[in-house]
Order: structure tokens, then sequence, then C-alpha cells
């Protein structure tokens, strides 16, 4: 094989861009877009009149695109509940699978999904496309050199993320726990929540406040606060909003040797000249002497390639050649394993610990789905068959 065919699913916000990389601005030189397939009849038409010169088929239906043998990979941007949905049709027909953040909206239907796609022996990347950022891919090399020491603390400050009420009003679904399946944390955060595991580890405790409507007429959350507790007893925080601005998006490690800080897409390391676990302070000449820093800026060139082609270049190299991806279907999964934490540990007002009870989950988020003034979709799995 020396080209992935690829069928991009949902051609909205992000399978249109997304298009447009992959199509016209040729970024994905191993990959070729064969089909184009949503639900919604105006979109087909954009997407038609888009790339007339291109040699592409359209549909309406994700089962006849699956079933129709010019596809063998599919990118999906759909709505969250059919994340799995789609992705394990897909498997079934041993075709591999990009797919949008999050995985999913609850745990259990992405582990269903990620055994799927084991059991079909295909390559499955999520669209994770933060982690091809230079600054994040130094910090990774940085914390994976052991140069700083133990981590002792972690802090990440993300309230970027203003949001406005015309835009929660611009759809039935947007906002609701039926039609979206959270807030703040399951549509805006996820890459943030995956640099996090990513970086840092996934902790062992997660307690969360998550304020429902607390900026906005909205039925799920757009305020957070958690806290974290990893295995060597770190402490970390996590703090988002939709109803702040300006805002910031800070990221602070702290280990025995120093910090790191995430600002602006520049990176500080602040080391120390000695290790904290250690420092007994009998060499100061004063009661609060402290280690001695040195300060290193990280500044970086502006990529050229977005990331998501960047990510969909690894995907059709793991086809063609074996190699690895970039972030695969256990990343899917812990990503939401900790959105899912903080919902739980919010709803029952109790510290969760990890591997945490997906079926309580499940149950608690039915509970809000059944409520819902999105009525579209079900508290049980989502078939999405009727709606491609």
């Amino acid at each position: 094989m020396d080209k992935v065919r690829l069928g991009v699913v949902g051609y909205g916000n992000m399978g249109m861009p997304v298009s447009n990389w992959l199509i016209k601005e040729g970024h994905c030189p191993e990959i070729d877009v064969t089909a184009i397939c949503d639900w919604e009849a105006d979109r087909i038409d954009a997407a038609k009149k888009n790339y007339e010169d291109k040699d592409i088929t359209y549909f309406s239906n994700v089962d006849e695109m699956l079933a129709s043998g010019i596809v063998d990979a599919i990118y999906i941007a759909v709505p969250h509940y059919d994340h799995p949905v789609i992705a394990m049709k897909a498997f079934e027909k041993g075709i591999h699978v990009m797919l949008e953040k999050p995985a999913g909206v609850y745990t259990k239907a992405v582990r269903e999904m990620n055994a799927a796609a084991e059991k079909a022996g295909v390559k499955f990347g999520m669209m994770f496309q933060s982690r091809t950022a230079p600054v994040y891919q130094k910090a990774k090399k940085i914390i994976e050199s052991g140069e700083l020491g133990e981590i002792r603390n972690v802090t990440w400050l993300i309230t970027t993320w203003f949001r406005s009420q015309k835009y929660y009003d611009s759809g039935a679904w947007r906002a609701t726990w039926a039609g979206e399946g959270g807030g703040v944390l399951l549509n805006q955060c996820p890459h943030q929540l995956d640099l996090l595991q990513w970086l840092t580890g996934m902790p062992e405790e997660i307690y969360a406040k998550c304020s429902v409507a607390q900026w906005h007429d909205v039925e799920i959350e757009d305020d957070v606060i958690a806290t974290l507790k990893y295995k060597n007893g770190a402490m970390g925080s996590f703090i988002t909003s939709t109803g702040i601005n300006p805002g910031t998006n800070r990221l602070e490690i702290a280990f025995d040797k120093g910090t790191m800080i995430i600002e602006g897409g520049k990176l500080t390391v602040n080391e120390l000249n000695v290790d904290l676990s250690t420092y007994t302070g009998k060499e100061a000449a004063h009661l609060f002497d402290t280690p001695k820093v040195t300060k290193v800026n990280y500044e970086f060139p502006e990529v050229k390639t977005p990331g998501h082609a960047l990510m969909l270049n690894a995907l059709a190299s793991a086809i063609i050649r074996g190699t690895d991806l970039i972030a695969g279907a256990e990343d899917g999964l812990n990503e939401l394993t900790l959105s899912n934490a903080m919902y739980l540990s919010s709803w029952t007002d109790s510290t969760i610990k990890l591997p945490m009870d997906e079926d309580l989950f499940y149950e608690e988020l039915k509970k809000r789905i059944a409520t819902s003034k999105h009525k579209n979709v079900k508290a049980e799995v989502v078939d999405a068959t009727s709606l491609y």
C-alpha cells in the first residue's frame, strides 16, 4: 500500500477544515480522501462544491460508506455519543480509525470500543493533536529524562474557553446531557486532560466540584475545580471555566529539582542546584535561604503543518509501515476517565479512587439524560445507524 484511502465522517466544524488540510493543502502525502459522509444534505452540497475537481464519493449513510470498499480508514468527527458506535462499525469491517476527541461520553462504551479495535487488529488513533506542539514535545522529553526528579505538584489553570450564551443557544443539542454529554470538561478540555495524563501520569484519587449553569443558562457544567492525588503523594489541581474573560492557560509542574511552566506557547524551566528531597539547608547563611535557581527559557517556531495532519500522517504510517501512533485507544480511555471521575465526584460529593466505578457513573449519567431538555438521545448505548 502506497497511500491510505480515507473517508471523512462528519463534514462540520472539524471535518471541514481537516478535509481542506488533506485535500487542498496537501499536508498528508500518504492519504487520499476518497469519501465524505454527512447526514445533512447542505453539508454534502458544500463539500461537493468545495472539491468539485476531486474524485470523491459522497454518502449520507455511514454503513454504505463502510461497505463501499473505497476506504481503508476513516476520520470520525461527529457528536460525542456516536464516536464508539461508528468506530465499532468500522472495526467490524477491518477499517482503521482516527477518532476526534473525546473518545466518547462514558468509559463503559469506550472500553467496549477499545476491545473491538484490539479484536479486529486495526490501527486506532485518537485525535489528540496538542501532543504534536513543540512545547509539549519538549516538556515530555525533559520529564522522561528524569533530570528534574520526581513530580511534587501539578497545577493547570485553563480559563481561555469563554463562551457566550449565544454559543450555547446555537444548537438544541449543545450544553445538554442527552445531546452533548457534558460541558467544559467534555467539550473544551479533552486536550488538556490528555496532556495532563500524558505528561504526569494518571492520578490515584480525584475530588471535584463542577458548577452547573454557573455563568450560562445551560444544564451542564461551565465551571470546574478539581484536586488530584498521585501515587507518590504529589497533589494537583485542574481549574477550568467558560465564564471568564480574559482567561489564562498556564501549566506548572513542580519537581524535586525545580519547576516547569508552560504558558503562551513558551516553556520555562527553573532548575535547582540541589534536590529538594535531600536538601537540609545546613549551608544556608540565613534561616529562609533557598536553593539556587538556574532559569532556562524555551521558545518554539510556528509549526507549518497542522497538528491534525500530523496525527493523520502517523495513522497512515502505522497502516503502511507498522510504526507507532502518537495517541491510541488507551489514551482516549485515560482522558475520558479523568473527566468522568470529576463528574462522578461532583455528583456524589466524594473522592473518587481510580479505577473508578464505571457502572455507577453510567447510572448517574442516565439520570441526567432522562431529565435533559434534548430528547434525541436515549439513556442506553446510542444506535447511530439511522443518523447516517
